[in-house]
């Protein structure tokens, strides 16, 4: 079998699963996933499987942009400050002409860092950033 791994958003609270023929209570999680959908996960098991929204790190980060996420470090100085994934990256080209460079091959995304000053397109992330454990969801 291959090996998987995934990355979705879930609403979870810490709650006991009772077993009422033995009279004893199991750690875990009451989990209700985007459609609905409510199930009890193992606490061993759950925290394997997943972390809060405000400790990600970049990687994690990167997934959420992917799926339309707005992320930022819980450190950033000035409010409403976030990265987020874009396409179809449109530049003005010196004639005044608009250029929509869809490059079929090499792709047309950036992340951009939507700040109080306006947007900066490429953002560059720092090692530090890249390294950092604080990302989390704009939500």
């Amino acid at each position: 079998m291959e090996k998987y791994i995934g990355t979705k958003l879930i609403e979870a609270e810490f709650a006991y699963k009772v077993d009422g023929e033995n009279q004893s209570a199991e750690p875990g999680y009451k989990v209700r996933y985007a459609d609905g959908y409510e199930s009890w996960s193992p606490q061993k098991v759950f925290e394997e499987a997943y972390r809060p929204i405000n400790g990600l790190n970049f990687g994690l980060a990167i997934d959420a942009m992917r799926k339309g996420y707005k992320v930022r470090r819980r450190g950033w100085n000035g409010k409403n400050q976030y990265i987020e994934l874009v396409s179809a990256i449109s530049y003005r080209a010196p004639d005044g002409t608009f250029v929509n460079a869809e490059h079929a091959v090499i792709g047309n995304q950036a992340i951009v860092f939507c700040g109080t000053s306006g947007v900066q397109m490429g953002w560059p992330a720092s090692q530090a950033d890249m390294l950092a454990d604080d990302w989390e969801l704009v939500l």
